[in-house]
């Protein structure tokens, strides 16, 4: 019987473990080695890092996402439907009342996105689709006044987002001729923008934002919404009222209840794996991407960033294919990788080794902006 691979969530991570799996495998059409099934609920799978480009119009909502139906090649088949459990001991799935056992598991199933402090009733989750798709409806009708960026809980995937938002949103201002009629805020518990950064990458942010005209209020926690004004503990320990007309903001993230209920997360409320093979405490069963806890020194975390969950994958899946022919696994994961502070016409760039602290910043520049255009359009064009 063909060895079977179970990959949970069809997003970044899944999708790159399954392509990945059948090249590293050798299947192809008509010679398929193993089964590759992935678990995903919905039919698209969306590519999170174009969504603030969404927000300021940039993309449409056929843009950001990719038919999985387009993945069902080389061994692949996707089950769609909900995870009813997951019993990573016997390496089980149940969806659709059908229970399936594989040899090896690879969990990819991302963060539970919630609401908190009642903010979806006044503003614009901006990590969905439908969030930055309605700021922008909102946008386009915005004269002038106060635009509020508020990231509401930590840790958060895309740590990078809440800054290009904001950015994006000054850029749209400056365009549309009303950027002197608008202030820009943007609030977050963070003490300094993106900290698992050096200090001098976060400082540069600052200065960016500063340079921009972009209110910046770290150590600022909210504590409570209503229509057209926020509430926040402020780092001096006092209460701090913020008045907006325009409000875009993070969601609660954690991990999905099913991770949860099947026993997988430790003491941090992710799921916590080996550094080097990603290998959970179960044998054989993986886990990758947003929904791992991955320390990189100093009480720091490994940004939640799809950079990392698609390098996961990467290692995770050539390490399965020299299993299954009888070989060690001889890969293992280097926390290194990039990302892209977009502005709209420029960009600047972000790279290193988020492990040893050796990052640096590039200068803004408009060849940046279009390596992020790149990206974009490569991972479609290799994956759907």
């Amino acid at each position: 019987m063909k060895p079977t691979i179970l990959v949970l969530g069809g997003g970044i991570g899944g999708v790159s473990t399954a392509r990945e799996l059948s090249r590293q495998i050798g299947n192809e059409d008509g010679i398929n080695l193993a089964r590759i099934l992935v678990f995903e609920k919905e039919k698209s799978s969306l590519y999170a890092p174009s969504l603030t480009w969404m927000m300021v119009g940039k993309r449409e909502e056929g843009q950001v996402y990719g038919d999985l139906s387009n993945v069902e090649l080389g061994g692949i088949e996707v089950i769609y439907g909900e995870i009813a459990s997951i019993d990573p001991e016997n390496r089980t799935v149940t969806s659709n009342d059908r229970e399936y056992k594989g040899d090896y598991m690879v969990i990819s199933l991302g963060t539970k996105l919630t609401d908190t402090h009642d903010l979806s009733r006044y503003g614009h989750n901006f990590y969905t689709s439908a969030g930055a798709s309605s700021f922008y409806e909102d946008l386009k009708k915005f004269g002038g006044g106060e635009i509020a960026v508020v990231v509401s809980s930590l840790p958060h995937k895309s740590p990078v987002a809440p800054y290009e938002a904001a950015l994006l949103i000054e850029g749209y201002t400056r365009e549309k001729e009303i950027r002197q009629n608008t202030n820009i805020t943007l609030y977050t518990p963070e003490p300094e923008p993106m900290d698992f950064a050096s200090k001098e990458i976060s400082e540069k942010v600052r200065r960016l934002m500063n340079d921009k005209g972009i209110n910046y209020k770290p150590e600022h926690e909210l504590t409570s919404s209503g229509k057209n004004s926020l509430t926040f503990s402020t780092p001096e320990g006092t209460t701090a009222a913020a008045p907006f007309d325009l409000l875009a903001f993070t969601p609660k993230h954690t991990s999905p209840d099913i991770i949860q209920e099947a026993g997988l997360t430790g003491t941090s409320g992710w799921v916590e794996v080996d550094k080097q093979s990603l290998e959970t405490s179960y044998e054989n069963v993986y886990a990758i991407g947003d929904i791992i806890s991955f320390p990189i020194g100093d009480g720091k975390m490994l940004p939640k960033a799809g950079v990392f969950a698609q390098y996961q994958a990467d290692t995770v899946a050539h390490n399965i294919a020299r299993m299954l022919r009888g070989e060690k696994p001889n890969k293992a994961f280097e926390a290194k990788g990039s990302y892209i502070l977009d502005q709209g016409d420029k960009a600047s760039k972000v790279d290193g080794s988020f492990e040893a602290e050796n990052l640096n910043i590039k200068t803004s520049s408009m060849i940046r902006h279009w390596e992020k255009v790149l990206t974009e359009k490569t991972w479609f064009l290799k994956n759907f």
